[in-house]
């Protein structure tokens, strides 16, 4: 099992340094769609500064290995998830396109996708886990 998280710990961390490349190259624009209308930050910076985010997390956890850092890490990112899925939710509602997402249906399929990436977080990283007494 701890090498099943393990490579469960690094694929995250592989798909969050891609989606942080992402959101300052190719996929920026893409992006912007999850941007809630109602926010008072411009898109476009909401997009960048996420996109550092994705970067520092997912090179920190193809980096760390170690408890209770391993742990805490796990669920700062089980945090980002959670704090990025308004945008899920806005995009939904706004019926904004991107990523092909250009139905309701295929909008609210991804909303399922977030709470699997928390559970991913968590899980790999044995966030889900209380720490042991020392």
């Amino acid at each position: 099992m701890n090498v099943l998280r393990s490579l469960g710990q690094a694929a995250l961390g592989a798909v969050l340094v891609t989606a942080g490349t992402g959101h300052l190259t190719t996929q920026r624009e893409e992006f912007q769609a999850q941007v809630p209308s109602w926010s008072p930050v411009d898109p476009d910076r909401v997009v960048v500064a996420s996109g550092f985010v994705e970067l520092a997390l997912g090179a920190a956890l193809l980096a760390t290995w170690k408890q209770p850092a391993r742990r805490r890490l796990g669920m700062l990112a089980a945090g980002f998830f959670v704090g990025v899925f308004p945008g899920n939710i806005a995009q939904f509602a706004e019926r904004r396109d991107g990523f092909g997402l250009d139905t309701d249906t295929k909008r609210a399929l991804r909303l399922l996708g977030q709470p699997a990436l928390v559970a991913w977080a968590l899980a790999a990283t044995r966030a889900e886990k209380p720490p042991r007494a020392q």
